[in-house]
Parts: C-alpha cells; structure tokens; sequence
C-alpha cells in the first residue's frame, strides 16, 4: 500500500466494553492500547449503561499513553478516526464526541469508521510477521458477537455483505451457551479451552437450512439447550460431566455451519484470497479449519494476529488511513448510529 507522505493517525474504538486508541503512521501500527471493563463479568454480559461511564473514564488515560507508546505529540497528527458504529450508543458517543473535540481543537480531518468495515481491513496493517498483504478482490468470514457476516472486498476496498446471519451471530451463540452451561462471561474463550480437552463428534447438532449465503445460529442455540434440558433430567451430573465433550461439540457444529457456506461463497466468486475477522477469529478450530479450507481450494488465507481479533483501534485506523487517501473525511455534526444496513461508499 503506497501511503504519500505516511499521514499520523489517531484511532479511537469505543463501540462495545473496550475503550482502545491507537496511532498509526502510514499502515503500521506505532501503539495500540486497549482497556477492556471487567466490570460486566458478574453481570454475565455488557451493560451499556456501565460501559459508556467506563468509556467516560478510560477514554483520556488511553489515548495519552497511545501517543506516548508511539512517540508522538498532538501537533504531529494528520487526522482523527473514530468508531461511528454500529454498537452501543452510548459507548459510541465517548469515541465520537472526544474525536470531534480533539479534531475541532487541533484543527485536524475527522474520519467516521465503520466498525464492520474495521474489522475487515485489519488484514491490511503491515506487520513485521513478513506476511504478504491480502490482494483484492477478496472474501472475508467476519465473526463477533453481534455480527456473522461474509464480506466481499473489491478493488478500491468497496464492500458487500454477501451473506449474513437472519437472526443471531455465531458469537452469541458461544456466549448463550456458555451462560447455560455456568461458565463466566465472556464464554467463547472458555469454550475454546474446554474443547481442547472434548471431543467435536460427542455431540451432533442440526445444520440450519438457510437459502442462499445468509446464516442462522437461533435454531442451534434452541438445540443445545434441549439436549441440556433432556440429559439432565436422567442425570442431574451430566453437564459436570461432560461439559468438555459439550464444548467441543458446539465448538465444531459452529465453524462447520460457518465454512459450509463460507466454501460455498468462495465457488462463486471464484477468488484466491480469503480471511478471517472479528472476535471469534481468535477460535482455534475455526482458524484451523479455514487453514484447511485454503488448502481444499487452493485459496491464500489471511488470519489476523490476536491481538488485531477483538476490538481495537488499530484496526479502525487502517480503515481511517485508507479513507484519508480518498479524502473521505466526516463533517463536525456527524453522530454515531447503531446499526449499519450494509457497508457506505468505499465500506
């Protein structure tokens, strides 16, 4: 990626529990600090009242030690992106008002990040790992707890969703089954672990018949806690038992549901190049098995490092940095929006 003049961007993420800045020079990373809430772990799940006071407090120690971790000062940046959503609306509004202060302060561009659009672009940061970039046009699985989606990027970095869960995300669906098996929030880490130690075939669950690329996840989440209810009422033991088997089980039945019609995306748009995105990019067996699928149809994978799977301002920076490019820049009035429909203009 030829970046004139290697702009210095300061990246804000704010739309769910983790407040993270991060500042970028060109598309390499210099500092990507991320401070995560443990408060919602005794809620078994986010709080959005909660979050937005944490983001309230976070927000100004973050970006401070961000710049301080690249060596950088507020007079030395070229522009300001920021999370405009989707996500909590009140999380969102920390990010996007610090932004809009700053960038009226320092007299800087304002750049309105997709968070989906993010997530995906993350592939794009240029690592010292040696790894070739993704080339496009190119097929991204992304996956979180809010979102399961496949995502076609084309040159120039335009998006389209393709395909897309009717009802629930993959990563609700960790989470949900998590929460009735016992296991502390967030579940999905968990899960990864436990599987380790099961077995995938222990436990069969139905494949959801969903036209087209779109997924479906509820119907899963209805089975497992039927096979729950029903083991339980002969042994009251069993999910103590055979929690690790449990995990496993649910653990395969999801990548499977996932790469089924993630291959079949591939057939269809014929191309070389594919990725993995969002939080549940960081499962085990989901990063092993695309591995495998690559090799299956000759495809290119690009997995993200960890530390670029869940929410994190690097990777709002690399979609800030190519939007600066385009001289796509927000006006002062912009405000944060839940929800995305699909992917605006240039993602």
């Amino acid at each position: 990626m030829n970046v004139p003049g290697n702009p210095l961007i300061l990246a804000i993420e704010s739309s769910c529990d983790d407040t993270s800045a991060a500042v970028l020079r060109g598309n390499r990373v210099l500092s990507n600090v991320v401070s995560s809430q443990e408060i919602h772990r005794k809620y078994g799940g986010v709080v959005p009242e909660l979050a937005s006071r944490e983001h309230q407090k976070n927000i100004v120690p973050v970006v401070d030690v961000a710049l301080r971790e690249a060596g950088v000062t507020l007079n030395q940046l070229s522009a300001i992106a920021f999370t405009k959503g989707p996500g909590l609306m009140g999380s969102l509004l920390v990010g996007c008002n610090f932004a809009k202060s700053l960038s009226m302060a320092l007299g800087l561009p304002l750049i309105a990040v997709n968070h989906m659009e993010a997530h995906v672009l993350a592939h794009f940061i240029q690592n010292d790992d040696g790894n070739a970039l993704p080339e496009l046009p190119m097929l991204c699985l992304t996956v979180s707890g809010g979102h399961t989606q496949i995502v076609l990027v084309k040159e120039g970095y335009s998006m389209e969703v393709v395909g897309t869960t009717i009802d629930d995300a993959a990563g609700e669906a960790f989470d949900k089954a998590a929460k009735v098996m016992g296991l502390p929030y967030p579940g999905g880490p968990l899960i990864d672990k436990l599987a380790s130690e099961g077995d995938p075939h222990a436990f069969s669950f139905p494949v959801p018949q969903v036209p087209g690329l779109n997924y479906s996840f509820s119907g899963l989440k209805t089975s497992f806690l039927y096979l729950l209810r029903d083991r339980t009422e002969g042994n009251p033991s069993f999910m103590e038992e055979r929690r690790n088997d449990l995990c496993a089980s649910l653990q395969y039945a999801i990548a499977d549901i996932l790469l089924r019609k993630f291959r079949k995306a591939i057939s269809m748009y014929e191309v070389k190049h594919i990725a993995l995105a969002g939080g549940v990019s960081a499962n085990s067996r989901l990063r092993k098995e695309i591995e495998r699928l690559g090799e299956e149809m000759s495809c290119f994978v690009h997995v993200p490092p960890m530390k670029y799977c869940t929410d994190n301002a690097a990777m709002v920076g690399i979609a800030g940095l190519i939007r600066y490019q385009k001289g796509e820049f927000a006006d002062i009035a912009v405000r944060p929006i839940t929800r995305y429909e699909n992917f605006p203009g240039t993602g």
